[in-house]
């Protein structure tokens, strides 16, 4: 863990390369040192009906939500949400100064008891990237 979804309006794709974004997103969590690297998933989705604000088609929002499993320290998390808040806004900065744009950020927990979890990712990266 973390998955990340970056939830947004879909007026933004001429002004913001939402690839590039999600790639800023998995790296800013990677560098928190609080993720494994294997764990890490950022997707992006298109909102396909919005209403901002006053109404002016203009505004544009993302939201980017990030699912957690329970177990780390509130400090950590609150480095880490901290972080990758930071980033999000630099790598959206140039964008935010010429256009409307709402930036949210939430972390929330994920009960591990009722989240079971497999998969053979670690199996397939390098042996020194297998955290």
């Amino acid at each position: 863990m973390p998955h990340i979804t970056v939830d947004y309006a879909p007026n933004l794709e001429p002004d913001v390369d939402i690839a590039a974004l999600c790639d800023v997103l998995r790296r800013a969590a990677i560098e928190t040192g609080v993720f494994p690297l294997a764990g890490v998933r950022v997707r992006a989705f298109a909102a396909s009906h919005v209403s901002i604000a006053d109404g002016d088609a203009q505004h544009g929002y993302i939201d980017i939500s990030l699912r957690l499993r329970a177990g780390r320290d509130l400090a950590l998390r609150q480095k880490a949400t901290a972080d990758i808040f930071a980033a999000a806004e630099a790598y959206l900065a140039p964008v935010m100064a010429r256009r409307s744009l709402a930036l949210s950020f939430e972390m929330r927990d994920i009960d591990p008891q009722l989240s079971p979890k497999t998969g053979s990712i670690r199996t397939y990266l390098p042996r020194d990237l297998k955290g």
